[in-house]
């Protein structure tokens, strides 16, 4: 089986960081099964690759073409018109890969689009797939679904891919309950949830097996955005009095973040780590004894399962998939109460029970990627073997 993998979240050389969720589920099911697979992940065009331009330089600085872990990965172009070009963003992108995947089709022949992130990739993917003749999937992440859909136009092509598609996937039953309430037909809907790489994501030889001395060390991560609400795990650190807090990503707030520790005088108790290799979060995991996600929109947050697997307990938002993972106090507790007091109260309550490491890691053993590739196998072949409901390949359009 050759599968062609279709998202604009996956990394890339200049920015090693950016979905590697998407990376690590196909690494996953690669290992487990002797399926063929080429990505074409689109970067928007821009002129410039000064780092003064910020994420657009580095799409810029993108290869055109690399190998990641022995997979081959294309960046071609797409053009992207900031807030006015929402609407015909899926129309765009396909236009502008088409060439490029006809080429590689064309080589040698692929069975199947697995397209990652709804809106635009998912939509720009499914049109692709019809007009080549191809079965395809799309999964479903996070804001894909919970926001993107608030706008009519891309509401409108997510339901039509939706219908149009051989198989949605959702990364948690909570997306796919939202999914269902916008009008996607429930029972093409499976949930596969993420995993974790429970080889490199574990304890390390200097975690703490008992909890340590002195100040406690809260982390959070993500990137510096409104969304991620780190300002909440620095409100909530004025109340623990005991704790430390890193703060792990880049983004436009980190200066409005700098200054919100500066009001609430915990300023010389958080430090900015900016931008984390794999690797090194690794280590912040092991290094801490709580992990903070204070998000107000997720899909499935990898974070909660790198934390958890490196054995360290998670404080997180009742939002998206947290209530299907944190299912038992040894993997910590979820906030109802949004606000410093109750962000305070859930994470003192963490740090006082002082689970063991080696307990939180067993309990996130059970999250392995295994029943996930098995799960993705199981539909690409149904896809394959024509058990999915035929749809009408009438037109190719994605931008109505």
């Amino acid at each position: 089986m050759r599968v062609l993998v279709f998202s604009s979240l996956f990394p890339n050389a200049a920015q090693p960081t950016k979905g590697v969720f998407v990376q690590a589920r196909l690494r996953q099911l690669l290992g487990s099964s002797d399926l063929e697979a080429t990505v074409v992940a689109p970067v928007p065009w821009f002129p410039f690759k000064s780092d003064r331009f910020g994420e657009y330089g580095a799409f810029a600085r993108a290869p055109r073409e690399e190998t990641q872990y022995g997979i081959r990965v294309l960046h071609p172009r797409y053009p992207v018109i900031p807030k006015v070009g929402m609407s015909i963003a899926p129309w765009l992108m396909a236009r502008a890969v088409m060439p490029t995947i006809r080429r590689l089709h064309a080589a040698h022949a692929f069975d199947l689009i697995d397209a990652h992130y709804v809106y635009p990739d998912g939509v720009a993917a499914t049109a692709i797939a019809r007009e080549l003749g191809l079965p395809n999937t799309m999964t479903a992440r996070g804001t894909d679904i919970t926001l993107i859909p608030n706008y009519e136009r891309p509401r409108r092509q997510i339901l039509r891919a939706a219908q149009q598609c051989g198989a949605v996937i959702s990364v948690c039953e909570a997306l796919k309950r939202d999914m269902t309430a916008l009008g996607v037909d429930p029972d093409k809907i499976t949930v596969l949830r993420n995993g974790v790489d429970l080889e490199f994501f574990r304890p390390n030889d200097t975690a703490a097996a008992t909890p340590r001395e002195g100040r406690r060390r809260l982390v959070s991560v993500g990137y510096l955005i409104e969304r991620k609400r780190h300002h909440l795990a620095i409100d909530a650190l004025a109340q623990l009095p005991d704790c430390d807090l890193r703060i792990a990503g880049t983004g436009p707030l980190r200066g409005e973040l700098e200054r919100r520790a500066r009001a609430a005088g915990v300023h010389d108790r958080v430090e900015f780590l900016g931008q984390q290799s794999q690797q090194q979060l690794v280590d912040l995991y092991n290094d801490a004894d709580c992990l903070l996600l204070m998000s107000s929109r997720e899909g499935m947050a990898n974070v909660i399962l790198e934390s958890l697997a490196c054995g360290t307990p998670v404080v997180a938002t009742n939002v998206g998939g947290a209530d299907e993972v944190l299912t038992a106090p040894v993997a910590g507790q979820l906030v109802d109460d949004i606000s410093a007091a109750g962000i305070a109260s859930r994470a003192r309550g963490v740090l006082d029970a002082a689970v063991s490491r080696g307990a939180v890691r067993a309990f996130a053993e059970r999250f392995s990627w295994q029943a996930t590739s098995a799960g993705q196998l199981k539909i690409f072949n149904a896809l394959l073997a024509g058990q999915d409901a035929p749809v009408s390949r009438a037109g190719t359009g994605v931008a109505g």
